[in-house]
């Protein structure tokens, strides 16, 4: 697919995914025309480095964990320190307490239009 339809399915402007190339978070192929060409994966590993990204990962860190995202796992970190892994901790520390978080509000949220029904249904 091209660059316009990859914007399109995932929401995301061209020129992020003009950077997400050049910080080799997503590749493409070269058509003969010098378009770029991107296989369907693609949209995949776009919409995991978006989130990667608003959960406050740099770049530098999420190229490093994309390879753990994929089948079969081919993982090059040579410049793993003490302080990367622990920035890592806290950051999946960090996410899983969001999580926690959306969880209970979904919950929320979920009750009230169920309540909302019933009352609406009761009348």
């Amino acid at each position: 697919m091209r660059i316009g339809e990859l914007s399109t399915r995932t929401r995301t402007p061209v020129r992020l995914l003009r950077y997400y190339e050049e910080q080799e978070l997503i590749a493409s192929d070269r058509l003969p025309n010098g378009y770029r060409d991107y296989e369907e994966y693609v949209v995949d590993r776009v919409l995991q480095v978006r989130g990667l990204l608003d959960a406050g990962l740099p770049t530098r860190i999420i190229k490093q964990i994309l390879p753990c995202l994929n089948t079969p796992r081919t993982i090059h970190m040579p410049y793993v320190t003490p302080d990367m892994i622990a920035m890592l901790e806290r950051e999946r520390d960090r996410m899983a307490e969001k999580i926690e978080c959306l969880t209970k509000n979904h919950q929320a949220i979920t009750d009230y239009l169920d309540a909302v029904r019933l009352d609406i249904r009761a009348s």
